[in-house]
């Protein structure tokens, strides 16, 4: 059985002068610009893809890239440290993070996508970490952070880094998701790659103290509060209430470690709140204080933004879990199947209610549907990476996966998602992505009613 062969989707659809174009006809109204202005540049970018598949290997007469050694087989190669801190390869540089076109017209207050289409694994490298910063990210001199502990504890407290660091402290996996991911998709398709439907999502080992050991030290109140107020040291002044429960449990940490090193400063250095299973506006970054107390705080970032415009008008509040989802990440929109033949479908699942079950996986439409495996590990409140074999036989198809977490909550369709919520919400789209593989082998991004 042959092995079909996956063309790259095409990292960057969009130059800096159509992202400005862009800004310029949001201004006037136009909302099904940006799709256009994808749509455009995703065509143009088709034709120099087909060229980007390197040697291909020739159908007679042997292979030269066998028959001839290379020069890295003959000669001697760089020596140990030449960097100090290792980087990737230099074919491998077009893999990165990639900036919003339409959020903001400033760079201190948008988002960068992570690559999902090229990730392996559950781990997202810390270099390519989905972002979003509301007034700019900082690189902290963590000998000058300070960490406060006030409101209904029986004594203030001020930290130090190196105090905290002295504390025992835990490792964990979690996925960490934007309440706004796969928002431009809420009232039709709108971009054309998974880096850009769902790449507002990313998972690490964070490493830190939970939060609870520190309120302990701290003598909070822990039978009368309610809530924690949790303040980011940037100058928008991040404040989210977090609801005791979730810090009672032991899952809310205080973070300086991710994926065995330091924070870095776009994710928050030297410390930051890690709130599993809740939206990444809650994981405050810089955070720099916490406040105890009986009564939701109502901060101006979760009593005008994140909250979830209902079809009635009225706007639900402090909507902050993030439910079960998944996304199929190859094949996926701007990628090309080459060949007929055997395709592993894999992709990534999620729940903020705990460890995934199970994820099923259509190539019709969602008319019939095969369990996918689920690899290990799978953990909760983590991402989980899924396969699935098939056989493409050359005919259209339409690939979607459906989650359901251990809680038996179950990955809704676009149909089922919009007759509660309607179609101009912004935040916690968790519904099912479809995936459509054209005769030519070309994948776009399509939706199913």
């Amino acid at each position: 059985m042959n092995s079909g062969r996956v063309q790259k989707a095409p990292e960057n659809f969009l130059t800096q002068s159509g992202i400005k174009e862009v800004f310029a006809e949001g201004k006037k109204g136009r909302r099904d610009f940006i799709r256009n202005a994808f749509a455009a540049a995703a065509a143009g970018a088709a034709a120099p893809m087909a060229m980007a598949q390197g040697n291909p290997v020739p159908t007679e007469g042997g292979d030269p890239n066998i028959l001839n050694l290379p020069e890295h087989a003959t000669n001697l190669g760089q020596g140990v440290a030449v960097e100090g801190y290792g980087k990737p390869s230099k074919f491998e540089s077009n893999l990165q993070r990639r900036q919003s076109p339409g959020l903001t017209q400033t760079t201190q207050a948008s988002v960068s996508f992570a690559p999902l289409q090229s990730l392996f694994g559950i781990v997202t490298p810390s270099g390519l970490h989905f972002e979003r910063h509301h007034q700019g990210w900082w690189d902290i001199d963590p000998s000058k952070h300070r960490f406060m502990i006030n409101g209904m504890v029986k004594k203030n407290m001020v930290l130090t880094m190196d105090e905290i660091m002295r504390l025992p402290s835990v490792s964990r996996f979690h996925f960490i998701e934007c309440g706004a991911n796969t928002a431009v998709d809420w009232g039709n398709v709108a971009v054309p790659t998974v880096q850009y439907t769902h790449g507002m999502l990313s998972c690490s080992e964070f490493t830190g103290v939970p939060l609870i050991t520190l309120l302990e030290l701290a003598g909070a109140d822990l039978k009368n509060a309610k809530f924690v107020l949790a303040e980011g040291g940037d100058g928008s002044s991040m404040t989210r209430t977090i609801p005791m429960s979730l810090i009672t449990s032991g899952e809310v940490l205080v973070a300086y470690g991710q994926n065995g090193e330091m924070l870095r400063p776009e994710n928050g250095y030297p410390l930051r709140l890690i709130v599993p299973g809740v939206q990444g506006v809650s994981w405050v970054k810089y955070l720099r204080r916490i406040e105890v107390g009986d009564k939701p705080y109502a901060a101006k970032d979760e009593a005008i933004h994140y909250i979830d415009l209902q079809p009635g008008g009225l706007h639900r509040q402090y909507t902050n879990l993030q439910e079960v989802k998944s996304v199929v990440t190859t094949p996926s929109g701007g990628q090309v199947l080459l060949d007929k033949g055997f395709y592993n479908i894999t992709g990534l699942a999620w729940s903020g209610k705990g460890k995934i079950k199970r994820v099923d996986v259509s190539t019709d439409g969602g008319r019939n549907w095969r369990q996918a495996r689920l690899e290990t590990p799978v953990l909760s409140k983590a991402l989980s990476r899924f396969n699935l074999d098939w056989v493409w036989d050359g005919k259209p198809a339409i690939i979607q996966s459906r989650a359901q977490d251990e809680t038996g909550h179950v990955q809704p369709t676009y149909q089922q998602l919009r007759g509660v919520r309607g179609t101009r919400s912004i935040y916690h789209n968790n519904a099912i992505q479809s995936w459509l593989v054209q005769e030519n082998g070309e994948v776009k991004n399509v939706q199913v009613s």
